[in-house]
């Protein structure tokens, strides 16, 4: 093969879900995961959104109904 016959292509989600929203307003934890999330966007770093996105849905809130 010669050279430069590949190209880097974009990958998508062929399944997109919108980012969790925190179940309780007040919490410090889900929002310092919110900013978190903000700063990896920035970055273009997928892979920092995606793991924010988990523990926000993961942080247990007492007394919340999810």
């Amino acid at each position: 093969m010669s050279r430069g016959l590949w190209r880097q292509v974009e990958q998508r989600d062929p399944f997109p879900v919108p980012d969790p929203e925190p179940t309780d307003p007040t919490c410090d934890v889900c929002a310092a995961l919110v900013i978190q999330r903000t700063e990896h966007y920035r970055l273009r770093d997928r892979s920092g959104v995606v793991d924010c996105n988990v523990e926000i849905r993961r942080h247990p809130h007492t007394g919340v109904s999810r």
